[in-house]
């Protein structure tokens, strides 16, 4: 994806911070954010999270929760999200080459025979990435940050593996509000890029603003 520095520097729209990146009080008080806003929304949202649940039982039974494997700040991790997905669905692929090559493309299924009735839903609104929000109590995501990926990902960011390691995973992020789906990989990992080296608490609080009205309109979501 990224094979040098100058390449990665001459992406349109992304420079260096000339000063230092995120200082230690700054992390401390996104921490407190995290903690506060992951507090308040798991305890508003319990409901919601009792009526997904019984929806996803009802259209294609256990397990309710998935847990998908990616990597962070801390190392590997399991990350919640309802499951939108029928139950072997990994069966599909191996049995689909052409499915399975546009897949390891992509990381992503534009038309994805394996999505549920009830998963399309949760999709479409992103209800199914809310159990993540134990994942930002327990310190291992952020409210905002770079895209959640598997290890296997890890190659498409080239020189610039450990940067993106350099901060925890976001609920919602940059590339989130910016165009989701409707853009390439290698657009999406620009994006992340361009977040970690110009992070700040005001560009999180921008993209906390904007997280909803993009949900709600739901753009580039599949």
């Amino acid at each position: 994806m990224f094979t040098s520095e100058r390449e990665f520097e001459s992406c349109p729209g992304i420079k260096r911070r000339s000063n230092g990146r995120n200082p230690r009080l700054q992390r401390s008080v996104k921490r407190c954010i995290d903690l506060l806003g992951a507090g308040i929304l798991t305890a508003v949202l319990f409901p919601v999270f009792i009526v997904i649940g019984l929806l996803v039982v009802l259209d294609d039974g256990w397990p309710v929760i998935y847990r998908r494997r990616v990597v962070g700040a801390a190392g590997e991790f399991d990350a919640f999200k309802f499951r939108t997905m029928i139950r072997d669905a990994d069966s599909i692929l191996a049995a689909n080459p052409a499915l399975k090559a546009e897949f390891e493309r992509n990381f992503k299924l534009k038309d994805d025979p394996r999505i549920t009735r009830v998963g399309a839903f949760l999709r479409k609104l992103s209800l199914d990435e809310l159990p993540q929000l134990f994942n930002v109590l327990r310190g291992q995501m952020s409210l905002v940050g770079p895209r959640m990926i598997t290890a296997a990902e890890l190659d498409k960011y080239g020189p610039y593996k450990q940067l993106l390691l350099s901060l925890k995973p976001g609920l919602t992020g940059y590339w989130q509000v910016r165009g989701r789906q409707n853009v390439c990989y290698e657009d999406r990992v620009r994006m992340d890029l361009h977040y970690i080296e110009q992070w700040s608490l005001s560009m999180d609080l921008k993209i906390l603003f904007a997280t909803p009205v993009k949900i709600l309109r739901r753009e580039g979501a599949f």
